[in-house]
């Protein structure tokens, strides 16, 4: 199946894709380091990195996409998520780096069968709400453009009267929204954030959010009624929950418990040496740095939990929370392969530049085993509806609103 990476940072969503069976047509970054990254790891043959088109540092809005052949399955990215994010200026549609405009225009161009678009939690927050709305609007509709000097409230007015009016014809598309906890689906993370999945609405697809594999309520009847958790790390049971958590222990839903437990950071650190100052021969990347504090607010990530999100940071240490927590009260940082595992990287995923700006990389990229889930998801629904030989004129859609969930 043909797709194309818009954002590609590091190449975590393009890399899940790619495992689930997607041909990349272009892999498009602007970042030079995350381009370098990407690179290194096509020189090196690696699989299935090594027959993606050769990227290089470029914007969208600089690339030719009349380039690209028709019928292409799948437009997916990481929009850039600075003027969402709680860590950045919260400027929002205000901010130069706001390119969700760019994406509908591509989306427009392109005509995909199916786009995934990834973003921080903070596009959900209550002051973004109506341009969230907006967003979604855009892809389902997305010609409809905007007018010159047309604000986008007056735009998004337009949008919701196209809607409402029943009348569709030409291109438009079936959207779901969803926040997902990287941890509910096997990533040793908790990491929320936005996917915005939708398909052409003539393949006529009908469409959710895989069901969560894994549950933080399993991991707790693993660790304090079974003792199955110590026991898989070779470790005395700790059957005798701390006291927070006692009376959630005594009450857990028996549904969630039938999930598989939540991975740890435990979990994730399987096989990994202690690191060292000199790295490691066995493994890429894992090489210890000093010189890691914990204060308040920045306490690092406990052993046996999954880790806190991994931030990219614009200060210093990336977000001041990369870092591991053991239970007596020592810290120190992940080595960027510990980093790469919680983000579900294989180990021979390479990332050459120097500590902080791979952890930056890093901290921006989709976690890879839950992008591969998403696209298989798609991928799975696309040849379905292939089989089927659904009529190539768009239908009509009287669908309600795109909502978030």
């Amino acid at each position: 199946m043909r797709s194309i990476e818009l954002f590609a940072g590091a190449g975590g969503l393009a890399l899940g894709a790619a495992l689930a069976g997607f041909r990349h047509e272009a892999v498009l970054e602007l970042d030079a380091d995350a381009c370098d990254t990407i690179r290194g790891n096509q020189d090196r043959e690696f699989w299935p990195a090594s027959d993606w088109p050769r990227v290089e540092a470029v914007d969208v809005k600089d690339f030719d996409f009349s380039a690209i052949k028709p019928d292409l399955d799948l437009i997916a990215g990481g929009v850039p998520c600075q003027p969402w994010s709680l860590g950045g200026k919260h400027k929002g549609f205000e901010d130069a780096r706001n390119l969700f405009p760019e994406t509908v225009r591509i989306i427009r161009e392109l005509r995909p069968k199916a786009i995934v678009i990834e973003n921080v939690k903070g596009l959900t927050r209550k002051v973004f709400h109506n341009y969230f709305q907006y967003i979604q609007y855009q892809i389902r509709y997305p010609e409809i453009a905007q007018r010159t000097g047309e604000t986008w409230e007056r735009h998004l007015s337009r949008l919701e009267q196209h809607h409402t009016a029943g009348r569709h014809q030409g291109l438009q598309y079936t959207l779901v929204a969803s926040l997902l906890n990287a941890a509910d689906f096997g990533v040793p993370q908790r990491r929320e954030r936005v996917f915005m999945v939708a398909f052409r609405s003539d393949l006529q697809i009908e469409w959710s959010f895989p069901t969560p594999s894994h549950s933080a309520e399993s991991l707790l009847h693993s660790k304090y009624v079974t003792g199955d958790y110590w026991l898989r790390h070779g470790l005395p049971s700790r059957r005798t929950p701390p006291v927070p958590l006692r009376t959630k222990v005594g009450s857990l839903r028996s549904d969630l418990v039938a999930r598989k437990p939540w991975k740890t950071v435990r979990d994730a650190l399987v096989g990994l040496p202690h690191p060292v100052p000199q790295g490691s021969q066995r493994f890429f990347n894992h090489v210890h740095n000093p010189g890691a504090r914990a204060y308040p607010g920045h306490t690092g990530s406990p052993l046996d939990e999954p880790a806190k999100t991994l931030k990219a940071g614009v200060h210093g240490v990336p977000g001041g929370e990369n870092m591991l927590a053991y239970g007596n009260g020592e810290v120190r940082y992940f080595t960027v392969r510990e980093a790469a595992r919680m983000q579900t990287f294989p180990d021979d995923y390479v990332f050459h530049s120097s500590w902080t700006e791979s952890m930056r990389q890093i901290g921006n990229a989709v976690p890879v085993d839950l992008a591969k889930l998403l696209a298989e998801n798609i991928a799975c629904c696309l040849r379905s509806a292939e089989s089927t030989k659904a009529p190539s004129s768009l239908r009509r859609n009287s669908r309600v609103p795109p909502q978030f969930t």
